[in-house]
């Protein structure tokens, strides 16, 4: 196991890859003596500019060996991939999945960056075809891009958003069966007061629907549901997390730590009701 701190002049969390894997996760690295509960996830399940995420509190919490496997801006396709994550998810007593937004799936509308999901790397033709007045070098981020794809067309872009939901459902229920509905789905709602001009497919996860979860529920052991309001629209939870000059914004974005202790109390909850 290796653990680093990755920086380029702003503060970052400490990381960690395990043997097998290309995934960087949360760090210190753990070791991994069973048994123990595995977290994955995107930045939320990371726990991106707060000390103890909520997969450590749940630690503290049950006092039982939980191993958090949450990797900054992961979707379902990284997660997928790494066979080392996936092999450590599957060795795990039961595995808490953050449930993730359907934009950043590569599919045959568009590519992604193969560990940053969130990452857009090139339209296909397809795309091209659907949408020829689109200049597509000034997308980098796939959620950029779905919003400007379906403000420019609403009607064109419906094959595009039936074709991430049912990736989504299909890779969901990939994930589940690999790791042998030992799953305790997390779905983290965004409280989004935005108006709709300003995010029309809604709040995160993004393109999830109740529908769409409720089709993958039967293959897990429950649901935990957890309104999340944003660190930057509660007082003084910025103060309480660490992060650089530049990175005030992505962090406002992101949970505070008393988000974090909210979810992981609902989570010890509902892990000791399955025990």
């Amino acid at each position: 196991m290796s653990m680093q701190l990755t920086s380029a002049g702003a503060r970052e969390d400490p990381i960690c890859r395990f043997p097998g894997s290309a995934l960087p996760v949360r760090g210190p690295c753990v070791d991994l003596v069973r048994p123990y509960l595995a977290f994955l996830g995107g930045s939320e399940t990371f726990g991106r500019f707060v000390e103890a995420p909520f997969p450590t509190l749940v630690d503290r919490a049950l006092g039982q060996s939980c191993v958090n496997l949450g990797s900054i801006n992961a979707g379902l396709g990284a997660i997928l991939r790494d066979a080392g994550v996936m092999r450590i998810a599957a060795g795990a007593e039961l595995t808490v999945v953050q449930i993730p937004g359907a934009q950043d799936l590569g599919n045959q509308y568009y590519r992604v960056h193969p560990r940053r999901n969130d990452r857009f790397l090139a339209p296909t033709r397809r795309l091209a075809a659907l949408y020829p007045e689109v200049d597509f070098t000034q997308f980098h981020f796939t959620k950029h891009l779905v919003t400007t794809l379906y403000r420019q067309s609403p009607a064109r872009f419906a094959p595009v958003l039936d074709e991430l939901r049912a990736l989504w459902i299909d890779r969901m229920e990939q994930l589940l069966g690999t790791l042998g509905g030992r799953v305790l789905l997390l779905w983290l709602q965004y409280d989004d007061r935005r108006p709709q001009d300003d995010a029309p497919l809604g709040p995160d996860p993004l393109l999830v629907s109740r529908a769409m979860i409720d089709r993958i529920r039967p293959d897990a052991r429950g649901l935990v549901e957890v309104p999340v309001v944003p660190a930057g629209r509660r007082v003084g939870e910025t103060a309480r997390m660490a992060f650089g000059p530049l990175q005030a914004l992505a962090a406002e974005h992101l949970p505070g730590p008393s988000m974090h202790r909210r979810i992981a109390a609902r989570l010890s909850e509902a892990i000791r009701t399955l025990d």
